[in-house]
């Protein structure tokens, strides 16, 4: 039987059980809640040295821990203090892991509260070291591995999963970060990502499921690594490979029904093939297309706030052709046609560069996703050259090439415009285009920059910047509470143009004032709920929803969410 342990989060209340169809009958009469060490060896239920009196005696605790109770304050107290006597933010990131694994609700209050601090280490940068050497620091299962082995069975293993998830992050670990092909030592993504939808839009952590599919691994280094976890094998290809996706995809929607599924860290080749086929028939979406997306519009948005300028009549050169940089550029288009202009002139605005140069129209080899963006062009080389060509007012670095915005380009781009826009979106820290600093420097200060790593503020003739991440986190758990509130049967496109406009609407004048193109990341669950009712709102209008919309809804969203405490 699958657990659903929503109803007993609060002490004293009876345990629900659900049967395989994920619906809720009454509850049983004779459930014995868990008692002694194997309450406490479950970490959405644990409190630790946090458990009254009144629970110890009642559940069997006594004589299991010390006799002095803390708050979950105190507890969180003592959980910084030891984080911050670590050496570097790997062990830091072991320690805030073993900690989820043991107490989830202490977990969770300790990233709510100390978000700008510990963000960066759950998820980027740190993550991609931590996904690096993931066969060492390995410590507990969190989430679902699916082998190639599973094949035939996908649906019987996914009924293993304790819980009724509404929510599935995926990953093939085939492409994370800026890091390649890492196999299964990719699951750190999804568990990041979790973890975030749970702190920044409180999704309910019980309701969250990561997700590795195993196809195999193209990465000589790990499979010659003995600590390596995943298959020991070359990745599936194929029809092979879309058979087993196709499984997983009817077997998730079965098990789990109305779940919401996010692709997270497929390749190129696989994100967009995956996303077309599945998105018109399921609530699923793709971050790093989609997402990516959404937050870069944001921040042009807040940039043109600064500059005074439109966005149809902007000129976008991005230094990638990937998931991230045609994705961005279609939401762009749409943006762009919104305010009056037709396709092709928004398209016409939108220049793609990738290794072999400028994408232009009759070059060879281009792929379905960057022949939109080819036009009639002769060729070019190099990325400076393109610059100094095309004369753009924005650059979006998101092809994972550390240093590509050269003191040269960054010069280049102030000498075009007065305030140039220097999106900077590429990590972890060392696959960044150009730190913050550089993009102030050897821009006189004038650039509207947005970074994907974080970086400190600078300080330049007098003045502090505060650079802001253009991170996915601002949009993707809002998105994802909305669409969860609202049972969307659908993710579509005009729901991350609104999460865009939700989240530039999130900054206010003090922001922009010190260069900060977003909003203060503690304010990371207020501006979720502006995006999740927002989302929730075009599947109300668009029909997607499950049932009529409520007469609050912005409060209706707000109750859904989940807010660690004991």
């Amino acid at each position: 039987m699958r657990l659903s342990l929503q109803t007993n989060i609060v002490w004293g209340k009876r345990v629900h059980q659900t049967d395989k169809t994920g619906k809720d009958p009454a509850p049983f009469q004779d459930v014995t809640l868990l008692h002694g060490m194997s309450l406490l060896r479950d970490p959405l239920l644990n409190r630790g040295t946090g458990f009254t009196e009144a629970e110890r005696e009642r559940f069997g605790l006594r004589g299991l821990l010390p006799p002095c109770v803390l708050t979950m304050r105190e507890q969180a107290e003592r959980v910084l203090i030891n984080l911050r006597n670590l050496p570097g933010d790997l062990e830091k990131y072991v320690a805030l892991n073993a900690l989820h694994d043991r107490n989830e609700a202490l977990f969770f209050r300790v990233v709510c509260d100390n978000i700008d601090e510990i963000q960066p280490i759950i998820y980027t940068p740190t993550v991609g070291l931590a996904c690096q050497k993931y066969g060492l620091i390995f410590q507990r299962p969190r989430g679902m591995f699916i082998s190639a082995n599973e094949r035939g069975r996908i649906a019987e293993v996914l009924r293993n999963w304790p819980y009724q998830a509404k929510l599935i992050v995926v990953t093939d670990g085939e492409r994370i970060l800026g890091l390649g092909d890492l196999g299964a030592n990719g699951m750190g993504i999804p568990v990041g990502k979790l973890s975030l939808y749970s702190a920044c839009a409180g999704v309910h952590p019980e309701q969250c499921l990561p997700i590795v599919l195993d196809v195999g691994t193209n990465n000589e280094e790990l499979l010659g690594d003995p600590f390596y976890l995943g298959l020991r094998q070359k990745r599936l290809t194929g029809a092979a490979y879309d058979e087993f996706v196709d499984e997983f995809m009817t077997a998730a929607r079965a098990t789990f029904p109305g779940v919401l599924i996010q692709f997270e860290d497929f390749a190129n080749h696989s994100a967009f093939r995956l996303l077309h086929k599945y998105r018109d028939e399921a609530p699923v979406f793709n971050d790093d297309i989609q997402g990516t997306a959404a937050v870069a519009l944001a921040g042009l948005f807040s940039a043109l706030r600064v500059s005074g300028g439109k966005l149809r009549d902007q000129r976008l050169l991005f230094l990638g052709a990937g998931e991230a940089a045609t994705g961005i550029a279609d939401l762009v288009v749409s943006a762009m046609m919104a305010e009056g202009v037709s396709e092709q002139e928004a398209l016409q605005r939108n220049w793609l560069v990738d290794s072999r140069g400028l994408v232009v129209r009759g070059r060879e080899g281009l792929s379905g996703h960057k022949l939109r963006y080819a036009h009639d062009h002769a060729a070019i080389s190099d990325f400076a050259t393109a610059i100094r060509t095309l004369k753009p007012t924005a650059i979006i670095g998101v092809a994972a090439v550390g240093g590509a915005f050269t003191p040269e380009v960054l010069r280049t781009m102030a000498e075009l415009n007065k305030r140039p826009i220097v999106f900077a979106l590429s990590n972890p820290t060392s696959k960044s285009e150009c730190s913050a600093e550089d993009a102030y420097r050897y821009t006189e200060g004038r650039a509207l920059f947005a970074c994907g790593s974080p970086y400190d503020p600078v300080k330049l003739n007098g003045k502090t910047f505060v650079p802001r991440q253009g991170n996915n986190s601002y949009i993707f758990p809002g998105v994802g509470l909305g669409a969860i509130a609202s049972k969307s049967r659908l993710v579509t496109d005009e729901m991350f143009m609104s999460a865009a406009h939700a989240l530039a609407d999130c900054v206010n004048p003090d922001d922009l004032d010190q260069g900060s193109l977003y909003p203060a990341l503690p304010r990371i669950r207020e501006v979720s709920a502006k995006i999740a009712t927002a989302v929730a709102n075009v599947a109300y209008q668009n029909d997607l929803a499950a049932g009529p919309p409520p007469n609050d809804l912005s409060g209706f969203v707000e109750a859904q969410m989940y807010n660690p405490h004991y």
